[in-house]
């Protein structure tokens, strides 16, 4: 558990908009991302129920977010196809921090320097509770997926590789 002084800003948003929310901290290396598996391992979680914050950015040089659960990859035909784009790649890891304001491994769907149009796995739905980083690593927040969906204006389409 957090203490209850230490707050991102992801948590202060979700207060601010009267959100209600449970907050996770995992122990970690300084600056070193861990990998989502791992996340819901440290914080006794469903693999199922933990989703990872992905920036792509299309053809037409627009940046999107797509959040999937951290077990799987994303389909980029199947996300670009999502936002009515002919192709999108994924973000060079170096340009998440000055698009986002965050750094690898604690990006958040919430709170970043721009909205983008983000896009929610459709499983996230079926999900009691959804778990994403709390915008910094070793911090994850839970909290009700229609919540989290409509307070960043996302959609959700099937936008992970089938395996």
């Amino acid at each position: 558990m957090a203490k209850k002084e230490e707050k991102t800003n992801v948590m202060r948003v979700l207060e601010q908009k009267k959100i209600p929310y449970h907050s996770y901290t995992y122990p970690h290396e300084e600056g070193v991302a861990v990998d989502g598996i791992s996340v819901a391992e440290l914080i006794g979680k469903p693999v199922n129920s933990v989703y990872k914050t992905l920036v792509t950015r299309s053809a037409s040089k627009a940046n999107y977010v797509f959040v999937i659960p951290v077990e799987d990859n994303l389909d980029l035909k199947k996300a670009a196809k999502a936002v009515g784009e002919k192709s999108i790649e994924m973000i060079h890891v170096s340009e998440i921090q000055k698009l986002t304001g965050y750094i690898r491994g604690g990006c958040s769907p919430v709170g970043m320097k721009k909205q983008f149009t983000t896009v929610f796995q459709t499983d996230a739905e079926e999900l009691e509770q959804i778990i994403v980083s709390a915008g910094k690593i070793g911090f994850q927040v839970e909290l009700a997926p229609k919540d989290l969906i409509g307070l960043v204006r996302g959609q959700c389409a099937d936008v992970t590789i089938q395996e």
